[in-house]
């Protein structure tokens, strides 16, 4: 597993030396959010008798995570194949599943960085105003994932749609964290998410192993 461990290393050296750019960034951007949206909707709007800026944290959170976990593999694999250097990762005898592990880990690393980061400074403006978590429904919010608007708000034909979206689900289980309540069960969210990153991990590791947009 030297190979793995040394191509691990190396994609979170990637994205650690300008943290400044790869976390800091990202934690501002969430920030500006929560401070917009807020400041525009938290007098009018409240959901199940939650501030809308305390709503706003867990799906900024996990839009964050999301972004920028796809974001690092997708441009260190791009970045390498257009100055050339990924046929340094594709002499040495990696396996694919090492090569997907490497990448995956290192991206899961820095979503989770970014992550903690938006939870932290964005629960500092709001989430210390709350009285109890537990009380809170988790809604699903506009872009059918969670984010900004209750599912409720869309017409039902789009609140059928959204359940389709595996993103829907994985804010949805995130809130569960938060406040103890969701829109479908937690155990339904957590296979929904782990179908489909099985899914989207067993497409990968035959992208991988096919040599797919890497050798050919």
């Amino acid at each position: 597993m030297i190979g793995f461990r040394t191509l691990l290393y190396k994609e979170v050296l990637r994205f650690w030396k300008v943290a400044f750019q790869t976390v800091g960034a990202p934690v501002l951007t969430a920030l500006l959010y929560l401070l917009i949206f807020s400041h525009v909707l938290d007098a009018q709007v409240q959901v199940n008798n939650v501030r809308y800026a305390a709503f706003l944290i867990p799906g900024l959170v996990m839009m964050s995570v999301l972004q920028n976990a796809f974001a690092n593999s997708s441009s260190s694999l791009i970045q390498s194949k257009v100055m050339g250097s990924v046929v340094f990762i594709l002499l040495p005898p990696l396996s694919y599943v090492e090569f997907f592990l490497a990448y995956m880990i290192a991206a899961v690393a820095r979503g989770l960085m970014v992550g903690c980061g938006v939870l932290v400074v964005t629960g500092w403006f709001a989430l210390d105003q709350l009285a109890g978590f537990q009380n809170f429904l988790i809604m699903p919010l506009t872009m059918l994932s969670g984010v900004f608007y209750s599912i409720h708000s869309l017409p039902v034909f789009w609140q059928e749609v959204s359940r389709f979206n595996p993103v829907f689900y994985m804010i949805d289980g995130f809130r569960f964290g938060f406040f103890g309540v969701s829109d479908v069960a937690p155990a339904t969210s957590l296979a929904v998410v782990a179908a489909s990153f099985l899914a989207v991990a067993l497409t990968t590791l035959s992208m991988l192993r096919s040599g797919y947009k890497l050798r050919y």
